[in-house]
């Protein structure tokens, strides 16, 4: 009996590793190595998004996706960290997925060009990774990926922000653009939590749940019967049950943290029954990540939805904070100089990495921050409102970004991982068909 077990054992291990072989065999030269540091059980919690090039000569490689032609290149042997890079103009031919002031879906606060900005340099600048080329933005083929299938925002008003950017590339793909359809039917972002738009003849929704903090608003009631607002840092919101099935999720949270009402952490953190007196944001975002990581652990199916988890967009406020004076406005060049880029770097992504890293569900990490920190000229600030609303002396929105616009690169970011992973799948789908064939 002990002879017939160590059998099947053997037998089992040559079937995976042959497995492993067929799979790299069908493996383009050039692959998106989904980088990971050490998580509890798997080894896979990913944080970063690579492409490696085992040849010191290669110059064009083609990849086929479900048909589809991808050309990528990498300058250097080895990996490359497509987060690390700059921004290039191309005068625009490259990088504008739609012309400004032309997509209906863009909320009039991130709406500049139609509210009065008439330097469009901000609209033509492209991401470019240091060591390698990203495949070329094609809506259509991100269409295609998407068929079927529900890809769904999760986070604060930036995640808003990226949403709308998605919804506009793709839309500009559709020649009717009567087969798309508005579920929500809602326009202001500041009022309602939930969109979602339909492309018909593809049957994939694009969807956004507001959820600033990933854990729950809540309010109680003190002893004088005041009802006073708290954030549970225990649970999740109500809404989760609505999102946790769909096909991939792009996940936020990081401003909110840094408003008075929060930073401050008087009487507002609650966990069960008890009201903290006073907590840090910090400690407070830590265990708001973890009790996000633990549901994402105990109900989404990794196997099956990919999660994606986008990092910090860089504000850029001078002269005072966002309700104090804060402003960038006539800011029409992006940053060179990233020489305080690392003590900026912000505390919260620290806490972030160290969480995803305890985690047994695959998150991919999109970091960000150094792509946001270069675009000071991005931002709405005046150009929130039309010239006919602004108020003397009304705030400047520095955080936001204007559309067309940043999130445009986010979302070109998340076609070429979603591209390579599915290729990825496909080839690890067809060398197990071989191998039982």
């Amino acid at each position: 009996m002990m002879g017939l077990s160590k059998a099947i054992f053997y037998m089992l291990r040559l079937k995976s590793a042959l497995i492993t072989f067929l799979t790299l065999l069908f493996v383009p030269t050039v692959l998106l190595l989904l980088y990971s540091t050490t998580s509890k059980t798997t080894n896979k919690v990913i944080n970063h998004a690579y492409y490696k090039s085992p040849r010191s000569d290669l110059k064009n490689t083609s990849l086929m996706l479900d048909g589809a032609l991808f050309q990528i290149s990498s300058a250097v042997p080895g990996e490359c960290d497509i987060f690390d890079g700059k921004w290039v103009d191309d005068g625009g031919s490259f990088f504008r997925r739609y012309e400004p002031g032309s997509c209906p879906f863009v909320d009039v606060s991130f709406n500049c060009f139609t509210n009065g900005r008439t330097d469009l340099n901000y609209t033509r600048l492209r991401w470019q990774p240091n060591e390698c080329d990203l495949p070329r933005w094609n809506g259509r083929k991100m269409l295609e990926m998407l068929r079927d299938k529900r890809l769904t925002f999760v986070g604060d008003s930036l995640n808003r922000n990226m949403w709308e950017s998605l919804v506009c590339m793709l839309r500009e793909s559709v020649t009717d653009k009567t087969t798309l359809l508005d579920i929500s039917g809602k326009h202001e972002f500041r009022t309602v939590g939930f969109y979602s738009v339909r492309f018909s003849d593809y049957n994939c929704t694009i969807e956004f749940f507001r959820s600033p903090f990933l854990v729950r608003e809540w309010s109680v009631t003190d002893r004088n019967g005041v009802s006073k607002n708290t954030l549970r840092l225990d649970v999740v919101p109500e809404e989760s049950s609505m999102y946790k099935d769909a096909d991939i999720i792009v996940f936020n949270t990081a401003h909110w943290w840094t408003h008075e009402k929060t930073s401050l952490g008087k009487d507002f953190y609650q966990e069960g029954e008890y009201v903290h007196g006073k907590l840090s944001a910090l400690e407070a975002y830590r265990k708001a990540l973890n009790t996000w990581a633990n549901w994402v652990d105990g109900n989404i199916n990794g196997n099956r939805t990919q999660i994606f988890f986008r990092g910090y967009s860089t504000s850029h406020f001078s002269g005072g904070r966002w309700n104090a004076g804060g402003n960038c406005h006539g800011e029409t060049l992006p940053l060179t100089n990233r020489t305080q880029l690392k003590k900026k770097h912000p505390q919260m992504m620290t806490i972030l990495q160290s969480v995803l890293e305890q985690m047994y569900t695959n998150v991919k990490f999109m970091n960000i921050t150094q792509m946001t920190f270069d675009r000071k000229d991005g931002h709405p600030s005046v150009y929130r409102r039309p010239a006919e609303e602004r108020k003397q002396n009304s705030f400047q929105d520095c955080s936001h970004w204007c559309l067309p616009g940043v999130p445009d690169a986010w979302n070109h970011l998340l076609f070429s991982m979603l591209a390579m992973e599915n290729s990825m799948r496909g080839r690890k789908n067809r060398a197990e068909q071989t191998f039982n064939q």
